[in-house]
């Protein structure tokens, strides 16, 4: 009888502990990403920036028009005006379709129209939504970035 007594009292105490631990994860703040307009010409692409250091540094930058320069068949890059940070940034990324970057060690922002291999120094900032055929074009572009 003690054993069973005891037995319930821990699995209460359990679930009370998993309780107050769900109120907790309630009170975390919510990282929220950032909406992007991406006008290229005519036509408008949508993008999520998401929340890290070098992406909020970015959106310091904004609005901002630039010409973006194909790179490697794979990519539309341009260099902004000023380096952005890398503080928190992992190593590397492996960036697929539709990934927004900062390659650290050059400083230029990348936007991948196709998939690509893991790189040292790619930081990942946020994601093409909508309108990534706009992107994959020959030669360069003229874009606006702008938040939503």
């Amino acid at each position: 009888m003690k054993k069973l007594f005891y037995t319930i009292i821990l699995l209460l105490g359990c679930t009370q502990l998993h309780a107050c631990n769900k109120d907790k994860e309630l009170d975390k703040p919510k990282q929220e990403s950032m909406k992007l307009k991406i006008t290229i010409g005519e036509n408008t692409a949508t993008a999520i920036l998401y929340d890290n250091p070098t992406s909020r540094d970015f959106t310091t930058m904004l609005p901002l028009t630039v010409e973006m320069d194909d790179y490697a068949n794979t990519e539309k890059i341009f260099y902004p005006s000023r380096k952005l940070t890398t503080e928190d940034a992992p190593k590397g990324f492996k960036p697929s379709e539709g990934d927004i970057t900062l390659y650290a060690p050059w400083g230029n922002i990348a936007l991948f129209y196709k998939d690509f291999s893991y790189s040292n120094g790619l930081i990942s900032m946020g994601k093409i939504t909508s309108g990534i055929e706009y992107f994959k074009t020959k030669g360069k572009i003229t874009v606006t970035i702008e938040l939503e």
